[in-house]
């Protein structure tokens, strides 16, 4: 397994991969300590309620997203942003198709 990305990444050089319906995920760059990731969704795709160890920061892109962080939930669109704490539960429904940039750190293994 690789352990860091390249120094450039160029978006048609990287492979997509499809999570979950209306999802796709590009891996951009990474090492141990950080990862980021383009995530572009459809129109009512749904980012299933989820936990991990990592801290996630999360910038919205383009789009309209309903998230929910814990027990908040709130109306996200292109220019804001959210915070993850480790092992908080977080999820998505995408109200307008959109692209979220997604932050995490350490790195996540389980991606790659």
């Amino acid at each position: 397994m690789r352990t860091r990305s390249d120094v450039f990444q160029i978006e048609q050089d990287i492979e997509w991969t499809n999570p979950a319906p209306g999802i796709q995920r590009q891996i951009m760059a990474y090492d141990g300590q950080l990862m980021m990731v383009k995530v572009k969704f459809e129109k009512g795709a749904v980012g299933t309620p989820h936990t991990h160890y990592h801290s996630q920061g999360t910038y919205v892109a383009c789009g309209k997203f309903e998230v929910t962080i814990g027990s908040e939930q709130r109306v996200l669109q292109t220019g804001d942003g959210y915070y993850v704490s480790p092992d908080e539960i977080h999820g998505c429904v995408c109200l307008e198709a959109g692209v979220l940039i997604d932050t995490f750190s350490p790195m996540r293994q389980d991606f790659l």
